[in-house]
């Protein structure tokens, strides 16, 4: 029996921004894995999409609808989850969106969504579901959404490529604050490589410069003709967080390049180096 139906053959998940993409994913896999998974997302029509196709699957699920964007609703969300269930064992804070733009070019309302979006939501998600993992005295795992762009840079995606490079810095810190407590609660940075999902959906850009369309249509392109099989992300995924490492990764290789690149940056202190994918779908 693999080791992820050990540590995950029970008990409860709650996966935020889970109507749909990786979130999705990760809410199926957890479903299948014997858990009762709790499938949280702003859409109240796609949460419910995700918990039906769990519970056709011979799973259990709920479906609650939360913006994450707001802290008092994960306040809601964690009180309500542990009233009726008493413990969470897994928590995905993984709501977020991708934003195209350049930086002077997206509105003020873009920007700050894509911050309380992707960020805050992870760090609220943290703040609220915490303390009560402590009190139940219960091992727990907190996976955040990280991303191989948390170690590099791209123009024209640079308030994504901010909040993403937050969320790791974040959880290595919450890493080894639960270290310094010893607790219970592992804590993993999931870090997706080219994963085929609908993030960069061209209609997905509400509040973005008209210009950006392009650029969406070059990533979408790319993650639907390159991109990894979204199941089996999820299930690496789940597979690594069940043996409690920092570092999930679905491309390996393409994180340790990636990363390689930034410590050399970082020791060279070299000016930023143009990525090559940019020069090709630049925004006009």
């Amino acid at each position: 029996m693999a080791h992820d139906v050990d540590v995950f053959g029970g008990g409860v998940a709650v996966v935020t921004g889970a109507g749909s993409g990786i979130g999705a994913g990760l809410a199926r896999r957890a479903g299948a894995l014997g858990m009762t998974v709790v499938v949280t997302d702003v859409n109240a029509a796609t949460a419910q999409a995700t918990v039906d196709a769990i519970v056709a699957a011979g799973g259990t699920a709920e479906a609650i609808t939360v913006d994450v964007s707001r802290p008092e609703e994960l306040d809601r969300l964690a009180e309500t989850v542990f009233d009726r269930h008493g413990a969470v064992r897994l928590l995905i804070n993984n709501a977020g969106i991708e934003t195209v733009g350049y930086t002077w070019e997206v509105p003020a309302a873009r920007w700050e969504a894509t911050l309380n979006i992707n960020l805050h939501g992870v760090i609220h998600g943290v703040r609220a579901f915490v303390p009560r993992m402590i009190a139940s005295g219960q091992e727990a795992w907190i996976g955040n959404l990280s991303s191989v762009g948390a170690f590099g840079q791209m123009p024209a995606q640079t308030a994504y490529t901010v909040t993403k490079h937050a969320v790791q810095a974040f959880s290595e810190c919450l890493y080894l604050e639960m270290e310094l407590k010893a607790l219970p609660i592992h804590v993993s940075a999931i870090v997706p490589g080219l994963i085929r999902t609908n993030i960069f959906n061209p209609e997905g850009g509400e509040g973005e410069p008209g210009q950006s369309q392009g650029h969406r249509q070059a990533m979408f392109a790319m993650m639907r003709d390159h991109g990894m099989d979204l199941d089996h992300g999820c299930r690496l995924f789940l597979q690594q967080m069940a043996e409690n490492r920092f570092w999930v990764h679905s491309h390996p290789d393409m994180s340790a390049q990636i990363i390689g690149g930034r410590v050399k940056f970082l020791a060279e202190q070299t000016p930023p180096m143009m990525p090559d994918l940019a020069r090709q779908i630049a925004v006009d």
